[in-house]
């Protein structure tokens, strides 16, 4: 994770090094939102331009919910995005004509959309909450997503998924994409030294980066391919795709551990689709 676009963000949480260990959820809710708060002006410094301020892009691959359609028909229909960041997706969602809402747990990231909702005209409302414990009564959207939000960041996925259903009304769908289960078992690099593996693909013990005294700054948890499903399945949804975006012809852009050279020879992203 640690790089130099994140600078600011190690510099004002005291990031001192990396551990591999157990958090539980206090921690890495309070690890995340100082993150991702410290992190906010940077990423959108970073990313802005390519996540723009309405577009619904689902991966550093650069694929589009305008090019793919995995939502289906939205147009009068209430979305939720969990993790919306600045929340560009639901945006977008909104510019279509659905009724969308972004949660974030960043006060930070949220700021973003705000200021991105006023220079657009476009006003999504945002609720800052954890994925963990959605604030919405029982069957309140047609549909939810995610885009590399929330779902990396919590321990206890199953609760999020199991919020989720609980949100979304019987037959609708639930769409989020993450970093591919795979990319855990390489070093976090773009680059040739990022195509070796070194972690076991079965150890789920979390990423880590902490401070001089061992406190959590930033936590990511890892599952495996089969994790996410039998904890979907448990959740009551229905898996009906599972889409691997393949690197396009001419993407130049790196984006963290994304690269051109990475993204010929393995996928970096996941997008389940599935349905209650």
């Amino acid at each position: 994770m640690s790089s130099d676009s994140h600078v600011s963000a190690e510099r004002a949480l005291g990031t001192a090094g990396i551990a591999r260990r157990p958090v539980g959820s206090t921690e890495s809710q309070a690890a995340n939102i100082a993150w991702w708060d410290a992190d906010a002006d940077d990423y959108h410094a970073e990313h802005g331009e390519f996540i723009g301020p309405a577009e619904f892009r689902w991966c550093p691959e650069g694929l589009t919910e305008a090019e793919v359609g995995f939502l289906g028909e939205i147009a009068g229909r209430s979305v939720l995005e969990v993790g919306c960041g600045s929340a560009p997706c639901a945006r977008w969602l909104t510019a279509q004509g659905a009724y969308a809402v972004g949660l974030d747990l960043s006060a930070g990231m949220l700021a973003h959309a705000r200021r991105m909702n006023a220079a657009t005209g476009i006003a999504v409302p945002l609720v800052q909450a954890n994925g963990e414990r959605l604030p919405f009564a029982d069957g309140s959207f047609d549909l939810a997503c995610s885009a590399f939000g929330a779902v990396p960041f919590v321990p206890d996925v199953g609760a999020v998924f199991a919020e989720v259903a609980r949100v979304v009304r019987p037959g609708g769908t639930w769409t989020f994409a993450v970093t591919h289960p795979m990319r855990w078992i390489f070093p976090d690099d773009p680059g040739p030294d990022g195509l070796t593996a070194r972690t076991s693909y079965f150890d789920r013990t979390p990423y880590v980066e902490v401070d001089a005294e061992g406190r959590a700054t930033y936590v990511e948890h890892h599952r495996t391919l089969g994790d996410y499903i039998s904890a979907l399945d448990d959740a009551g949804f229905h898996l009906f795709d599972l889409v691997e975006p393949e690197w396009p012809e001419g993407h130049t852009r790196e984006w963290g551990q994304w690269s051109p050279l990475r993204g010929r020879l393995f996928p970096g992203t996941a997008i389940f689709r599935c349905v209650r």
